[in-house]
Parts: structure tokens; C-alpha cells; sequence
């Protein structure tokens, strides 16, 4: 796609000249919505991005977040430790159609290097995948591939995904979303960002050659994809090497450990050029570029192809002249290649090739320098109450048997979940849990428990814009809530079609707005993030995808489980369906499985409360088990709590048993307590709770709701959640 006509009279006003052919293809490719986030970026200030524990927010190729002193969660004044996280999430949506293995392997290369270049060690990820509906051979077919290439890159580079979601909508299917969140691990010393510091410093490449893969990946992601993408835009996708990003990841510890590097930048979207020139701009300085100094894998490299070919497993150090043969020794012996490519100076980024100057701008202007644009908008509006009404036995069955809502482990028993030991929860719960030992003295115990849930619904974003996005965040924050963690900081990944259409722009607004008002209203800064938009193709526009990743801690590693344990009191707390309010059925699977129309039901206004006094009764020495309600509705919730050796016996009253048992109103979850008095207690003049019937220890389920009854065994939920895994066999 070639610089748009406005675009390059820009250009040519500033540079005094027409551009050369590499200045344009560098210009497309920084200036793509990709890179410069040209139709969100104005709608991101929405967004709180501050707070205490906040070290470096939004900008950078991941945040820093610190973590609190263990045990002052609870505290009037948080106090905050010198032990940091950093946190990112990256879109490889394009790539993982046309190439779902390789799409989404680098996917997962990309955010693992720009936690890297933080100076962090990647300690956790989490995968967030959306497809068309599960019963179309292309879906499954995307399906598999992703899964396999996220399982393969993160098993391989010795990295746990720990956490993630899984949806399948019938407008993903001709462009699927592959979101992929990290977690590292740093301190106050190793913090190292892009901005370059001081003229005079070399900037050095470390990793793989360069070869011609990947190129034009930037203006590819800004584009709708075509009906022969699969063919056509094939050399638009990486080609990934876990085992190389395994030694680039030790060789950045080290290097990181030696104080060897002034700034980092990983190789990602645009390639060389756009690393190097955002490291100049973020530093107000300049930098001259020899790219023939450049070590590449394949012969006879032109300038363009080796500034803007996104090869993987490449990292760009600013490196003071004196330690360049430090960093060079490290690089070879982790058998990485290593090239001195060019020095900081004081002002224009200059590259050259072969002795002729093939780019010659003011950095800023080229890295930041894109025109925003200024498009219309359609507000979405609500759909008319249209509901079905199927025999409840068949309801249940669909719902719960849905793949949306049925069991994921065919996808986490692929991944490696537990290599690094820190993982103290695994997934198939609310959150994972991951242990910070370092967050604690060695001789304190304990250390920081940092809890990680990730996902978003397209049946709740699609029905109701904002309203759905608010519901995306409180139920982020529940699951982690649920395992006795307090919501710390959240990165987004704004997913949209194509942001021309008024309607399409209008929904993608509302995302915005929703997850930012409540997200500030949970108190829980959203410190940085990525926006996907064209994700369009033949098939129409994907639903609006708000993909939220949040963090929470607690002390320790401890958390009930999502499972009955046999011995308890069942409650449920959060739900004024109970108490005979009226909640609509809208976004929810029951309507997605039997048709219909309704309301999205608007999420509780004291988010912050609520969570606060879950996690609380998550603590509580009498739980044994907590679990948020949300995908599926209450159905979903208890069925998935049933084992071998426990279930329940649950009356929930004279309601209409649909509206119990399948709403979606988030803010609610299910409590096995033998002390009920004290979860009544926590939720005074919070949100409402109701004792609902007991735990069994028989593995069975038996609900009544509306003079209406279902009752299942574990063999039999156990068959109908297992979809998934029968059908990919």
C-alpha cells in the first residue's frame, strides 16, 4: 500500500524534497495505523493511566508497574516495593489468518521482547484467541494452528501460559484475533527504556540475520484482509525461532545484570527502522545508520528490505563505545549474531547504504509525526427483548455444552504451565496464580502472589458497545477477586474493524469508553496496551474486542479453588435476580444458542466494593471455594464447580428460570463457606447475598429454579463440557 497522496505532501513539505523509495516505504509503514494508532489515539486519553504503583505507563514496549509491600494491600496507604512487573499486550491478528502457526508464534516472540527490553525476565503469559464458530472446518482449522504455534514458541523459550481465553463468533471468521499478553519480572536497578541517552553511543543490533520475511508487516495490519490473504500476503508474515529468542532472552539477562544497556528496543512492526528511529525520537536526538553493517541471512539485501523486514529474535541496544566488546562477547557466547550498525548523534535520523544517504528525516516527525484522523461515527444501539423459551433440561444442556462456555483444557494441556515454578495456580480457574518471591526479604515470609486473568466476550461487546466493555473489566477484576487478590493494573488490546465505517467506529468507541470509565471506577489504572483496527475481510467486520489483561496481588500463594469441596453452605452473592429483580438476558450464550434479542444487562455501579469484599471472603478461613458468574450464567458457574467428589444441591427460588439460571450480569459470584454469618458481614451494604442450598459430596448437581428442575452427574457435565477436546481428537 503506497503513502497516501495527503500523507506524502506532508512529507515532502518537511523534507524540502520528494522522498527516496526507502523514506516512503519507512513513512507507509510508521505512519500506518499500526504504528501510529491514527483513528484511536485520540480516544485514548480516556483512559487513566496513573497511581502510585505506576512506573513507566503508557509509551514504552511495556509498562512498569511496582509491586506492594506484601501484607499492605488492605492498608489506608498502600505501600509499594522496589520489586516491579512490567506488563504488555501485542495483536498478531492478520498473520495468524494467513499463517495461524507462524502468525501467532511470533505473536508471542514479540511481547516476550518487548518485556525484554525493559530489562524484565518474562515470567508469564497469557493467550487471548477468538475465532469463527466452532462447527466451520476453517475455524477449527485457525484454531489448531494458533493454539499450536502459541504452545510451541512458549514451550520452547521456557515461559508458562498461564492464563487466556477462548470465544468463537461467527463474524471472527475471516479474521481471527490472536491477543497475547506478558509478565516480567524486574527491579528498580534493571529498569532500562527506549529512549536513547547520550550522542555518541552506538546503537547495536544483537540476534538473528535479517532476511526478507515479514516485510511490510505494519501497512499489512492496517488493512482489511482480502479473500486470497492466505496466498497473496503470505511474505508479509514473520518466520519465528524459539530456540534463538531462548538465547536472545538469557543474553539480555546478562547483559541487563553487566549495566550494558543505555536503551532497548525489540525489532517488531517496521522492522529495524522502526525500533531505531522510535529509540532517536523518544530520546530527542539523532542517529546516523550504516544498514550494509546490518548481519542478514540472505544475500544480495537491498536498504529497504533490510529497514523494514521484521525478521524475529532481534533486540536494538544503545551501548556506550567502550562496552561494545563487552556486549559483543556476550552476544557470541550465546551464538547470536552481533552488529555495530550506527551511533546516537545530535539531531536527524540518518541511514545510509553503501555510501549513498537513503533516509534523512528529523526523527520525531517520523516516529510521531502521522496525522490523526478525524472519522465519523454511528452510536450502536440496543436490540428489542425477543426471547425464546426451550424446556430448561435443553437450555442447560446448551448452554453448557456450548463451546464458548465448555471446558479450555484441550487448549492449556498443550502449553507448558508450570516451567519457571512460580505457577501456584494453574489454568481452568477464575486467574492463574504466579509467586513473587522477591517482592519479600528472604528471611520474610511470604512473598507476593500475583494473580492474572485475561479475556473479553464478543456476544457481550457485540450486543452493547460500552456497556459491555464495563463488563469485560469488573469481570476481569472478579477473577481475580475470587482468589483473594486485590486488582493492581491492567494493559488493553482494542480490537475493531475497519474504523472508516461510522458504525464500525462507533462501536469501537464505545469499547474505548466503557473499559475506561470502568476501569477507573475499579480504581485499576490501564498502563498501556495495543489497538488492532482494520480486521475486516470478506465475511464483515469482527465485534468490537476490548481484551483485557489484569494483574492483582495478595500475600502468599494460597486461593480457594473454583470447585466444591463437600462440605459447605452455597451462596451467591452479587445477584439481585434473587431478589426478583428484573435483569436482561442480552450477550448472553442462552440467546446465542436458541436465538432472540434482549437488553445487555448494565453492570453494578460499585464495581470497587464489590471486588474489595470478595477478595475478602476469598481469605476468609471458612471459604472453600469461590467462582465468579459470568459466561453462561449460573448454570455455567455451578456446573463448572461439580467434581468426582462433590456437587450441590440448589434451590434459587420461584423467578423465571431462565433469567436465574442463564443471565450474564456480571458482579456476582458463588461462595462455599461453613460461616456464612461472615460472608454477610463482608457484603453489608455491598451487594446482596443469598443462601441458595449446600455442598454434596455425591458429584452431582441438582437445581431447582422457577418450579422448573435439572439435575446432572459429573460424568454427565463432564461429557457435555468436553466438546472441544471430542471433536479436535
Amino acid at each position: 500500500m503506497p503513502l497516501a497522496p495527503s500523507d506524502r505532501e506532508l512529507v515532502t513539505e518537511e523534507l524540502g524534497r520528494d522522498p527516496t523509495p526507502a523514506e516512503e516505504a519507512l513513512f507507509e509503514n510508521l505512519w500506518s495505523e499500526h504504528c501510529a494508532y491514527r483513528s484511536s489515539q485520540p480516544l485514548l486519553s480516556a483512559f487513566d493511566s496513573e497511581g502510585p504503583q505506576v512506573v513507566v505507563g503508557p509509551g514504552d514496549d511495556a509498562a512498569v508497574v511496582a509491586l506492594p509491600v506484601p501484607g499492605t494491600e488492605d492498608d489506608a496507604e498502600t505501600r509499594y516495593s522496589d520489586t516491579y512487573i512490567t506488563m504488555g499486550v501485542e495483536s498478531h491478528n492478520h498473520p495468524s489468518y494467513v499463517d495461524p502457526f507462524d502468525g501467532a508464534a511470533t505473536g508471542v516472540g514479540g511481547i516476550v521482547r518487548d518485556t525484554m527490553s525493559m530489562g524484565a525476565y518474562p515470567i508469564a503469559l497469557a493467550d487471548s484467541l477468538y475465532f469463527g464458530d466452532f462447527d466451520r472446518e476453517h475455524s477449527r482449522y485457525l484454531f489448531e494452528g494458533v493454539v499450536e504455534g502459541i504452545s510451541h514458541y512458549g514451550n520452547c523459550i521456557g515461559v508458562p501460559t498461564v492464563s487466556g481465553s477462548v470465544a468463537f463468533h461467527d463474524h471472527y471468521e475471516g479474521n481471527p484475533l490472536v491477543n497475547v499478553a506478558c509478565v516480567g519480572l524486574l527491579d528498580e536497578e534493571r529498569l532500562v527504556t527506549a529512549a536513547v541517552q547520550e550522542t555518541g553511543n552506538k546503537l547495536v543490533l544483537v540476534g538473528n540475520g535479517t532476511g526478507r520475511d515479514g516485510l511490510g508487516g505494519a501497512s499489512f495490519a492496517s488493512e482489511d484482509l482480502a479473500e486470497d490473504a492466505e496466498t497473496e500476503d503470505r511474505p508479509a508474515v514473520q518466520v519465528g525461532d524459539p530456540y534463538t529468542e531462548k538465547l536472545l532472552i538469557e543474553a539480555n539477562e546478562e547483559l541487563v545484570d553487566n549495566d550494558l544497556v543505555r536503551a532497548a528496543r525489540d525489532l517488531g512492526a517496521a522492522g529495524l527502522g522502526g525500533a531505531s528511529s522510535e529509540m532517536i525520537a523518544k530520546g530527542g536526538l539523532g542517529a546516523e545508520i550504516e544498514l550494509e553493517r546490518v548481519h542478514q541471512r540472505e544475500p544480495k539485501m537491498n536498504a529497504l528490505e533490510i529497514l523494514l523486514a521484521e525478521s524475529q529474535e532481534r533486540m536494538c541496544y544503545e551501548v556506550r563505545p567502550e562496552e561494545v566488546d563487552a556486549v559483543r562477547d556476550i552476544a557470541e557466547k550465546y551464538d547470536l549474531g552481533c552488529s555495530v550498525i550506527g551511533e546516537v548523534t545530535e539531531d536527524r535520523y540518518v541511514c545510509t547504504f553503501e555510501g549513498e544517504t537513503v533516509v534523512d528525516a528529523p526523527a520525531e516527525f517520523l516516529a510521531d509525526g502521522a496525522p490523526m484522523n478525524d472519522l465519523d461515527h454511528v452510536e450502536p444501539e440496543q436490540p428489542a427483548t425477543d426471547l425464546p423459551s426451550p424446556a430448561l433440561d435443553a437450555a442447560f444442556e446448551a448452554v453448557v455444552g456450548s463451546p464458548n462456555t465448555a471446558s479450555k483444557e484441550w487448549v492449556y494441556r498443550q502449553y507448558d504451565h508450570e516451567v519457571g515454578t512460580r505457577t501456584a495456580l494453574r489454568p481452568g480457574d477464575d486467574a492463574a496464580l504466579v509467586a513473587v518471591r522477591e517482592s519479600a526479604p528472604v528471611d520474610a515470609a511470604p512473598g507476593t502472589g500475583l494473580a492474572l486473568s485475561a479475556g473479553a466476550d464478543p456476544n457481550w461487546t457485540d450486543a452493547a458497545p460500552y456497556e459491555g466493555a464495563r463488563a469485560v473489566a469488573l469481570e476481569n477484576a472478579t477473577n481475580i477477586a475470587a482468589k483473594g487478590a486485590h486488582p493492581l493494573a491492567a494493559v488493553d488490546c482494542l480490537n475493531g474493524g475497519n474504523p472508516e465505517k461510522p458504525d464500525v467506529y462507533g462501536g469501537f468507541r464505545g469499547i474505548v469508553d466503557g473499559l475506561a470509565d470502568e476501569c477507573a471506577g475499579l480504581d485499576v489504572p490501564v498502563v498501556g496496551g495495543n489497538v488492532s483496527l482494520y480486521n475486516d475481510s470478506e465475511a464483515g467486520p469482527v465485534p468490537p474486542t476490548p481484551t483485557l489483561a489484569m494483574v492483582g496481588t495478595k500475600p502468599g500463594y494460597d486461593a480457594p479453588p473454583a470447585a466444591f469441596a463437600g462440605e459447605g453452605t452455597v451462596l451467591v452473592v452479587g445477584d439481585p435476580v434473587l431478589d426478583g429483580e428484573a435483569v436482561p438476558l442480552g450477550g448472553s450464550e442462552y440467546l446465542a444458542q436458541h436465538g432472540g434479542s434482549d437488553v445487555f444487562p448494565t453492570p453494578p455501579e460499585n464495581g470497587t466494593e464489590f471486588v474489595r469484599a470478595l477478595a475478602g471472603v476469598a481469605d476468609h478461613d471458612a471459604t472453600h471455594a469461590v467462582h465468579d458468574v459470568s459466561h453462561g450464567g449460573l448454570a455455567v458457574s455451578l456446573a463448572e464447580m461439580v467434581t468426582d467428589a462433590a456437587g450441590a444441591d440448589i434451590d434459587l427460588g420461584n423467578g423465571d428460570a431462565a433469567h436465574l439460571l442463564f443471565n450474564e450480569r456480571v458482579g456476582r459470584a458463588v461462595v462455599e463457606t461453613t460461616d456464612p454469618e461472615a460472608v454477610r458481614e463482608a457484603f453489608d451494604g455491598v451487594a446482596p447475598v443469598h443462601e441458595v442450598g449446600a455442598s454434596t459430596s455425591d458429584g452431582s448437581l441438582s437445581v431447582a429454579a422457577g418450579g422448573e428442575s435439572v439435575s446432572v452427574g459429573v460424568e454427565e457435565i463432564r461429557e457435555l463440557r468436553s466438546v472441544i477436546d471430542r471433536e479436535l481428537a
